[in-house]
């Protein structure tokens, strides 16, 4: 997604707006609204009304109603996402945030549930409330009077939008929510990372049919439905391999231990930082003063002074203060996170006083995750396995979609 703003909460989660929603919600509008002759004989047939299309498809009417029916299917989608999320907060899953954007919306889970009755229990309730959502709008239509016209033609539209919502959603399109119930029903009797293998290859499948229905019939909204179908089944499936390499290794695990960690104070010179660097063969180093760490510095930060000025600039002046740090009981799926979220190549680790305890670079990653990869029993059983360089696998790092 592009650039999103917050526009307030709903039960404590923060719901925003992508830059892409702003775009499409004047598109659907449109294509509501040059529609509504051919959709009022639909609603008619459906549900057993009897709208005159003709008063609606006059004047600014169509416009008006156009607005109104894309307003209430984004309102219908946010409610979905909704449901998602408060039913993953009642098991425990704090929920970052719920977005809509170009194709719908998103509800952003700090983690994955991996006990299948839970994922089972969150992936349904978003069609549900879709569900529930159709009979609120058809009881709406069947009260409203039938001089308002305008009002039964919107209320119609989302009852019947509302319920081809979750049918289109249960379809096993990973990781649409019958991609994440078919992994669930899959995870009964397999491995989690087995079971989202397996569901992303169903859910690539069939985002190819969909991109090839949608080629056929000329529709760009479900050929890229298609398109980020396949890349989040692509992604899904391999950031759950990455955490089945390195499931059960620590920090402690992989990090370099403070008594063997090479490190230098704040008052040395550049001159004498690449100097330090050249014996050592390290790009980066802790800075210690008074046994605490301070900071670090890197050939980076060393390029950025002048060759005239490394003779007098000192490491505390281009030294990183602002330091990502961990602890040594974290897993290695923290560090790994933390190096692509914050694009660093290192991170402190602080013992239980808050004393540096060790360092993990970006080569003790990659090495944790190619030997997990090789001795997990998920990475034999058919489980993509982790790629040279983690940055170029988990995306996002941040936790499932729904």
């Amino acid at each position: 997604m592009f650039k999103s703003f917050r526009i307030g909460s709903l039960f404590g989660i923060p719901v925003k707006l992508d830059v892409t929603f702003l775009l499409i919600l004047p598109v659907f509008a449109w294509i509501i609204a040059i529609q509504i002759g051919d959709l009022v004989p639909v609603l008619n047939a459906v549900l057993g009304t009897s709208i005159a299309a003709e008063p609606l498809t006059t004047g600014s009417t169509p416009w008006l109603l156009g607005t109104a029916a894309a307003i209430g299917l984004f309102a219908s989608v946010l409610l979905h996402e909704l449901g998602h999320s408060l039913v993953a907060i009642r098991y425990g899953f704090p929920i970052d945030s719920i977005t809509l954007w170009l194709l719908g919306g998103v509800a952003q889970l700090s983690e994955q549930p991996r006990n299948w009755r839970q994922e089972l229990a969150i992936a349904i309730a978003g069609p549900i409330v879709s569900v529930g959502l159709g009979v609120a709008f058809y009881v709406l239509v069947v009260v409203v009077p039938a001089a308002l016209e305008t009002a039964q033609f919107v209320f119609a539209y989302l009852a019947v939008i509302n319920v081809a919502l979750a049918a289109f959603n249960m379809l096993p399109g990973f990781p649409m929510d019958g991609g994440r119930v078919l992994r669930a029903i899959l995870g009964r009797n397999r491995p989690f990372a087995v079971a989202t293998a397996q569901a992303a290859q169903v859910g690539k499948a069939f985002a190819l049919l969909l991109g090839l229905f949608g080629l056929l019939a000329l529709n760009i909204f479900l050929i890229a439905i298609a398109f980020f179908i396949y890349i989040a089944a692509t992604g899904e499936a391999r950031q759950t391999a990455l955490q089945a390499a390195v499931e059960g290794i620590t920090i402690e695990d992989m990090m370099t231990p403070v008594d063997e960690l090479d490190t230098v104070p704040p008052d040395i010179t550049i001159t004498e930082l690449l100097d330090a660097m050249m014996e050592h063969r390290h790009t980066g180093f802790p800075v210690l003063e008074g046994g605490s760490v301070t900071g670090v510095v890197t050939l980076e930060d060393a390029r950025t002074v002048p060759p005239a000025e490394r003779d007098t600039t000192t490491v505390r002046e281009v030294m990183t203060t602002n330091l990502e740090t961990l602890s040594r009981d974290d897993d290695a799926w923290e560090a790994l996170t933390s190096l692509q979220r914050n694009e660093i190549g290192r991170l402190i680790v602080l013992d239980e006083f808050g004393e540096l305890a060790g360092l993990v670079t970006r080569t003790d990653v990659i090495t944790a995750l190619n030997i997990g990869a090789v001795r997990s029993v998920q990475g034999r059983a058919g489980v993509p396995e982790p790629a040279e360089q983690p940055g170029e696998t988990v995306q996002p790092v941040e936790g499932p979609r729904w």
